[in-house]
């Protein structure tokens, strides 16, 4: 399989000093207290927000605690768009306005204040075969920047390769549809995908989990819950994924089922379904991750989501799983699924953006981060598209080089991929119908 090149752009190590006339009381201001911001824009993408901290004027090093404040991710099309030259185009620039104040709006009009602008020329014609850096110090900012008392905003922008493998289905995951990898103009099926019915009646169980072994349904039950659910659900869906020659590499399995909440028609946060994702190994299913899913009140009305992956103990203790991602798709407008884990940074992601930073794994256990699987899952993992309610939906996967060793790899998250997909639909309103292919013999019927 050959990747598709991308670039990852990040700008990151923000900081601002203040002239000693007009710096705040103390010499450090935490930005919760005395906030400061700025927003970053590349052309053609969205616009993205990060928190500026204060430091103190008299500081000559930049604090060693590396922090990352946004990513572009940038595939050949976008790079050869950014690199067109036209006499009317001025040169590709990464334009920072910095801003102090609060982020938002009051009564329709900003709250921040706006500092100064910086603006960083980038050269991406040779970024997708090496790194590099295109600033990295400080900037004078502020109306005395040419008179030597100007602000001082430090940052770090800089860009890498990071080639991808891109799978697209050929139709939606719950009609069995091919995948296919892409690589420029060129479709090549590499996997092929079979939904089924996972019912305690096996007549209604699809060919192509008949022979899954007794060990791999233990683990589902395992998984899943055991309490009586009484009410509207919807469960037993499962995808699996096959390679070329037929066997199974990877599947996705419902192990919770989706539940309306009593006395209403959604499945809650507190009550969620899941999916566990599977891989094969020693002659069984071995679980590799499991994927949360429920749907959010309020304005924000959306598929909220949590993925983690689970270790793997070798026969040993079990240990909590470390979530890797943790966000909200809109129902309506869909988004992008993200696995993005930043270099130092140490939140989760945010909100329905692919463009957005994430930060490192957090552990539901007491393990460190320097063990499994920390080290092994850095920087950008995985992204799938997801379309709102009602729309056809073909997900596009794209998957980091680094994290694919083998066809198993990938197969993994196709099966991840489908089951987010599938969770829109499963998240949808108890009050509204699925589509056919979704309801089984008794639903039809019912």
């Amino acid at each position: 399989m050959d990747p598709c090149p991308f670039v990852r752009l990040t700008v990151g190590n923000l900081a601002l000093k203040i002239p000693v006339a007009s710096k705040p009381a103390s010499s450090v201001v935490h930005p919760s207290s005395s906030p400061c911001f700025c927003k970053i824009k590349l052309k053609n993408f969205p616009l993205q927000t990060a928190v500026v901290p204060y430091i103190s004027p008299e500081t000559l090093q930049f604090p060693e605690v590396q922090t990352l404040a946004a990513t572009f991710h940038l595939s050949k099309a976008d790079l050869d768009k950014l690199a067109a030259k036209s006499i009317f185009a001025a040169k590709t620039c990464l334009k920072i306005s910095i801003y102090t104040g609060r982020r938002g709006t009051t009564c329709g009009v900003s709250s921040g204040r706006l500092l100064g602008k910086v603006s960083v020329p980038l050269d991406l014609a040779r970024t997708g075969s090496r790194a590099s850096v295109f600033h990295n110090g400080w900037i004078s900012v502020g109306k005395e920047a040419n008179k030597g008392s100007s602000a001082q905003f430090h940052l770090n922008v800089k860009a890498e390769p990071d080639p991808r493998f891109v799978f697209q289905f050929d139709g939606e995951p719950e009609c069995s549809p091919q995948v296919f990898q892409i690589q420029g103009n060129i479709r090549q099926p590499v996997f092929t995908c079979k939904f089924s019915f996972r019912t305690g009646d096996r007549s209604q169980r699809s060919r192509s989990l008949q022979s899954e072994p007794s060990s791999s349904r233990s683990w589902l039950s395992s998984f899943g819950s055991e309490r009586e659910r009484p009410g509207k659900e919807r469960k037993g869906w499962s995808i699996t994924v096959h390679d070329l020659s037929g066997s199974p590499v990877a599947a996705a399995s419902m192990v919770t089922p989706f539940v309306a909440s009593p006395g209403s028609d959604r499945v809650s946060r507190s009550n969620p379904g899941s999916w566990l994702i599977l891989r094969p190994g020693d002659g069984t299913w071995k679980p590799w991750g499991r994927l949360e899913a429920w749907r959010e009140r309020g304005a924000s009305d959306g598929l909220g989501y949590r993925f983690e992956l689970i270790p793997d103990t070798n026969g040993g203790m079990s240990r909590a799983g470390i979530v890797l991602a943790e966000s909200t798709l809109s129902s309506h407008k869909g988004g992008k699924f993200v696995i993005d884990l930043g270099a130092g940074s140490t939140g989760r992601a945010t909100p329905g953006s692919s463009t957005s930073p994430v930060t490192s794994p957090r552990s539901s256990g007491d393990f460190g981060y320097g063990l499994w699987p920390y080290c092994m899952y850095k920087g950008f993992v995985m992204s799938a598209s997801v379309e709102g309610e009602g729309k056809c939906s073909k997900p596009s996967v794209e998957v980091s080089v680094q994290h694919v060793n083998c066809t198993e790899d990938a197969a993994a998250y196709v099966a991840l991929a489908a089951a987010v997909d599938l969770s829109m639909d499963a998240c949808r309103l108890f009050s509204q119908r699925l589509r056919k292919e979704l309801c089984n013999h008794q639903d039809l019927l019912g």
